[in-house]
């Protein structure tokens, strides 16, 4: 007989129904929140979090007291935390990429994103990196413009080769441009559909655990996780919507639950005691 007195943690009632334990592999995007309200996101869904990018160039102009309340905020979640690739871009366009990096370390950021979605890099990827790696920065690449349009097949070829380039540099994963709108740009059509084959080239030539695909709405959030199941990493998603993201990645929401690769395993018929799960919590 059932025990209607015994508790039950959310996190024993997924075990129970069959929802897998996943590492965090979303790094959503602050677009210019109050620390407090980044606070508070952080405490719910720090777990569920890759790791933050911090607002465009937004941190570049809100007072900085501010800004260093986030940085603080997401290292006591450890939470790493990322800048975009727009701030790199004008530092170098501007000749001020020592005082971006030398800004950036002094922030306590994490890692930094660079790029040519916009601008023309002349500075040689091992020269950007190392310059980083002096300050304790790691390194993000991120493939594609902003305003050409979707991939061709020789724009696409060009990415995937400075993709290469940027690793080989000692860059630690490659990000897939989609913009805000995930509408004719990167990997997707003007249209908003994603172009399966264009994404499988970027996972066939680094894997699932360098490529990172931003996905800023709903609909490409939907369509990379229902083409590459649970394991795709996304980023570029707004804080509000981590939680739909991630229900969505463990077949819970409803239009995830009929998917074969996300729709939790049938749960075993022979039901485990729940003490077992809280012994096995108390030792993690």
């Amino acid at each position: 007989m059932t025990d209607i007195n015994r508790k039950l943690s959310t996190h024993e009632y997924l075990q129970l129904i069959g929802v897998p334990e996943l590492p965090p592999f979303t790094s959503p995007f602050d677009p210019g929140y109050d620390p407090n309200t980044l606070a508070s996101h952080l405490e719910q869904s720090s777990h569920l979090m890759a790791s933050i990018k911090i607002s465009m160039a937004c941190w570049q102009i809100a007072n900085e007291a501010a800004t260093r309340r986030k940085i603080a905020a997401a290292r006591s979640h450890n939470v790493p935390t990322v800048t975009g690739g727009g701030p790199f871009e004008v530092a170098v366009a501007q000749g001020r990429l020592e005082a971006y990096l030398d800004l950036c370390a002094d922030l306590g950021i994490t890692r930094i994103e660079c790029g040519e979605g916009f601008t023309e890099l002349s500075l040689k990827p091992r020269t950007i990196v190392k310059l980083a790696h002096e300050r304790g920065l790691e390194v993000q690449y991120e493939m594609g413009k902003k305003h050409e349009g979707p991939f061709t097949e020789e724009s696409l070829d060009e990415a995937i080769t400075r993709g290469h380039s940027w690793l080989d540099a000692g860059a630690v994963q490659l990000v897939v441009e989609a913009r805000e709108s995930a509408k004719g740009v990167g990997a997707f059509g003007s249209d908003g559909s994603l172009n399966t084959a264009n994404a499988d080239r970027f996972v066939e030539e680094f894997g699932l655990t360098t490529t990172v695909f931003e996905a800023p709405n709903k609909p490409s959030q939907f369509a990379f996780l229902e083409h590459f199941g649970q394991h795709v990493q996304l980023c570029n998603v707004r804080l509000e919507e981590l939680l739909r993201v991630e229900i969505f990645r463990r077949g819970l929401h409803s239009d995830a639950f009929a998917i074969p690769k996300l729709r939790p395993a049938h749960p075993q018929c022979e039901m485990i005691p729940i003490g077992a799960y809280r012994a096995q919590d108390s030792s993690d």
